[in-house]
This record gives C-alpha cells, sequence and structure tokens, in this order.
C-alpha cells in the first residue's frame, strides 16, 4: 500500500483528512500545512500519493505537481470553480464538499493504478534483452577486477548507484564502463 501525505493550508482540515483516511486504511505519514513540508516526506519515499486543497501558503498545488517525482500521485480536493480549466496532467481531483465513500473510492483506485504501475516497471525490469544483459555482465566484471568485489556486490552496487541516480540500471552499467574505462 502506498504512503500518503496529506498538505492543507489548515493544520485542522489536514488532520481530519488524516483520520478519515487512517480508519480507511490508508497509511498516512505525514499532514502539513506547506507544499515544502510535502516535498520533504517525498524525498523519504520512493512512491506515494499527495491528498491536498488547491491553493497552499507556499504554492499553488500546479507547483507541487511539477516539484513532486514522478512516481507520485496528488489527489487535488478543491471547490468545483477551480476545475474549469480542468486538472493538471497526473492530478486526480474532487469536489468539495467531499463525501466519505468518493473519497475511499478514489484512494482506493488511486493505490490500485499504482500497484500496476509498480508491476510493470518490474515485469520491465525481468524482460532485459541479451545486449542489456551483457553489457550488466562487463560493468559488473570491470567493477570486480578494478575494486577487488564479489560479483554480488558489484550487483548491489549497480543497483544503489542506479536508485540514488534515478535511472535504469541498464543507464548505470553503461555510465560505469564510460567513467572507468577511460
Amino acid at each position: 500500500m502506498a504512503e500518503v501525505i496529506v498538505v492543507f493550508p489548515n493544520k485542522d482540515n489536514a488532520t481530519n483528512i488524516r483520520n478519515i483516511l487512517t480508519r480507511g486504511g490508508c497509511k498516512v505519514i505525514g499532514v502539513c500545512t506547506t507544499g515544502a513540508q510535502a516535498l520533504h516526506y517525498t524525498e523519504l519515499l520512493d512512491e506515494g500519493i499527495v491528498v491536498c486543497g488547491y491553493k497552499l501558503p507556499d504554492m499553488l498545488y500546479t507547483e507541487l505537481r511539477e516539484y513532486l517525482p514522478k512516481e507520485f500521485e496528488m489527489l487535488l480536493i478543491a471547490s468545483p470553480d477551480k476545475w474549469r480549466g480542468g486538472a493538471e496532467d497526473g492530478v486526480v481531483g474532487l469536489s468539495m464538499p467531499i463525501k466519505l465513500y468518493d473519497l475511499m473510492n478514489t484512494m482506493e483506485m488511486m493505490q490500485q493504478t499504482m500497484d500496476r504501475r509498480r508491476r510493470r516497471r518490474k515485469k520491465e525490469r525481468q524482460q532485459r534483452n541479451p545486449e542489456q544483459e551483457k553489457l550488466i555482465r562487463k560493468a559488473k566484471e570491470l567493477l570486480m577486477a578494478r575494486n577487488n568485489m564479489s560479483e554480488e556486490e558489484a550487483h548491489r552496487y549497480l543497483q544503489k548507484c542506479s536508485m540514488d541516480s534515478g535511472t535504469n540500471i541498464v543507464e548505470t552499467a553503461e555510465m560505469v564502463l564510460s567513467v572507468m574505462s577511460e
């Protein structure tokens, strides 16, 4: 289940939404009153859902969406007049006043979408072509030879660099080969 960050300018509103989501089975890890606080929480997570209002003290929801990592979804809760132009890409919206049933169903839908996306990414990682496998193997061999690593240590190193840089392991292997071959 994805972690949830609740962001509203009014702390009481944010706490009420958190309580509703928690009772509904969601794992809320943060309650914030500014976009900057929410962005801080996103640095601690790989993915999640940000539930927010239209306008925060330091930014609009559109700016927050821009700054969010692509692995995060956003649920905007705003009055209908804020929706005239349609929602931003990557944003699901609920009109105020919200109904408990609508909120929980929307959260469930977003969780399922994230689960499908996560499974698809995992499947894509498992389906590498022989050329990509060869590239990864060469990078591991180079790491093993130059740094006295075991194959397992070299693979973990590539995985960690891949996660730290936000690239896939094939791109990381290419980078290691280019840097270490110089």
